[in-house]
């Protein structure tokens, strides 16, 4: 069955306004897939993907909003679709592409970072004399074992004292902590962690920089709710101002640090016998976090420093190595990465990037790189603005054209495999493989098949990778959509991978799939599903 595209004319508004609600109607009687087949000689540019594709974004939810959108084969780039692909918008997560494909490029696969600690002094028996040193090397994944294990392994040389202090060497970075135009309501959410050299992750989801509050409602109503941290630590303070209430009552329970503090605040009520409430919440200035975290771990291990520990020293040339922790390589930090979308990981390499190739680790530095090597992909470097790894900033602007242009261009690069890997799988359950596609596209040709990265703001959101049609023809895609006031547009770029999954690109058979078919978990489109732990993610 075809389906009319009608596109009024220039001064046509009044015959539009009452085509509308027709339209509409129509689309709620008719099957939801449908097929275009291409009439003899047609180019790519009026191909049924074209009246396909343009159906979708017809979609009421992008009325007065922004489409850049591109489709190409992998294997020979010819693009078989654009929509504005030139034009600059938001990518959100999408920014990440770059990101992590600079990082696979320029510090390699293997790259690993280490964290080191070392000293100047001198071992009179048990004692050490002099300073500490605890040297961050980047490391977003350091957890909280890997700390106590440094500290078992100092103790174990036969070191019990140490006349100095624990100095935190956070050096390798500068001191900017947080990225540019990043927004103040975000500061305590662990997507918006302070970055540095040096930190903690709670879990293995390793969200550098913040620690996991629980809280549970008391025994009965009047108490206090019963909170917990991980990892444990007097870092942070904890003012509980919330109320356990009777069973059955609203669960307003809310966890919250305060600005410029180390102290979160719990407030609000909590019905006896609710489940915990559980945030994942920054901490302020994650170089202490981290000393806060190994000074425990000496202690705990029978190590006993003097004086509190000092930030942001530099350890002094000829220092001796007394432990040493690496972490995973970058191919394997690209999971967690890239399957979470984890933006602390994506500033963390920026800054790395930036210290390996400029001897800076710094943004700028980090950017600069990450420019240099895009251009050498063939993106037009000229026609993107990238100021963060992430995609946090809303200063962020790539065109469809140049993310599918990199997509196209990584393809024969050695470490492919590893990186393609990384990106999430739609409707794959398991979080460690689907991650933030792992609940969109289920029941439908995409399914298990198409992989992409997403993105998410306010007003803007994204996916681009790669699809394989219904011949098995591999297709690049990217669609990046922004300006548009509906809680969530995922649904709409769901539908044109879908259509490409049920399509004969080849042959120009195209079986169309609308919006309002795909059953897509529409989670509000100005957070990422790794955004909201832990109930979608």
């Amino acid at each position: 069955m075809s389906r009319p595209v009608i596109r009024p004319s220039r001064g046509r508004g009044q015959l539009r306004g009452r085509l509308r609600p027709a339209l509409l109607g129509l689309a709620c009687i008719l099957t939801s897939a449908l097929t275009w087949s291409a009439p003899a000689g047609a180019g790519p540019s009026d191909t049924g993907l074209k009246g396909a594709i343009d159906a979708i974004l017809a979609d009421a939810r992008m009325d007065g909003g922004a489409a850049s959108v591109v489709i190409a084969d992998a294997a020979t780039g010819e693009r078989l679709y654009q929509r504005d692909g030139g034009d600059r918008l938001m990518p959100a997560s999408n920014t990440k592409l770059a990101t992590s494909t600079a990082a696979m490029a320029l510090l390699g696969p293997d790259y690993r970072f280490r964290t080191d600690v070392l000293s100047t002094g001198g071992r009179h028996g048990s004692t050490l004399r002099g300073d500490l040193y605890l040297r961050g090397g980047g490391d977003p994944t350091t957890l909280a074992k890997d700390y106590d294990r440094l500290a078992a392994d100092l103790a174990a040389s036969g070191v019990k004292r140490v006349t100095g202090r624990l100095v935190a060497d956070d050096t390798r970075f500068d001191t900017q902590r947080l990225g540019r135009s990043w927004a103040a309501d975000d500061e305590s959410s662990y997507y918006s962690a302070q970055i540095s050299p040096l930190t903690v992750a709670p879990d293995t989801d390793y969200d550098s920089g913040t620690v996991i509050v629980e809280a549970l409602p008391g025994a009965a109503p009047g108490d206090k709710p019963r909170v917990s941290l991980t990892p444990p630590t007097d870092y942070v303070r904890i003012d509980n101002l919330g109320t356990t209430v009777p069973a059955g009552q609203s669960d307003t329970l809310a966890i919250e640090r305060q600005h410029g503090t180390n102290t979160i605040v719990v407030s609000g009520d909590i019905p006896v016998g609710a489940s915990a409430t559980k945030e994942w919440v920054t901490t302020w200035e994650p170089t202490g976090y981290a000393a806060a975290v190994f000074s425990d771990a000496l202690a705990q291990h029978g190590v006993r420093v003097a004086g509190s520990p000092r930030l942001g020293r530099a350890t002094p040339p000829g220092a001796k190595l007394l432990a040493s922790h690496s972490s995973m390589p970058l191919r394997e930090l690209m999971f967690p990465f890239m399957k979470l979308s984890n933006n602390m990981h994506a500033e963390t390499l920026t800054k790395t990037i930036g210290y390996e190739t400029a001897g800076r680790g710094s943004w700028d530095a980090g950017l600069s790189a990450i420019g240099d090597y895009l251009q050498k992909e063939g993106v037009r470097t000229s026609t993107i603005r990238q100021l963060d790894g992430s995609g946090l900033t809303r200063m962020n602007l790539f065109p469809a054209e140049q993310l599918a242009t990199l997509l196209l261009s990584v393809r024969d690069a050695p470490w492919y495999g590893d990186w393609h890997a990384s990106l999430p799988v739609a409707c794959n359950t398991d979080r460690a493989i689907g991650g933030t596609l792992r609940s969109r596209m289920c029941g439908t040709s995409a399914a298990l098949n198409a992989r992409g990265k997403t993105g998410s703001l306010t007003g803007a959101s994204a996916l681009s990778g790669y699809v394989k049609d219904a011949a098995g023809r591999e297709l690049v895609y990217s669609i990046v959509l922004n300006n548009y006031l509906a809680s969530s547009v995922k649904s709409i770029e769901d539908a044109i991978v879908v259509t490409l999954a049920g399509s004969d690109t080849g042959a120009g058979t195209i079986t169309a799939t609308l919006p309002n078919a795909v059953r897509t978990h529409e989670v509000p489109s100005d957070l990422e599903c790794s955004w909201q732990k832990p109930k979608f993610c």
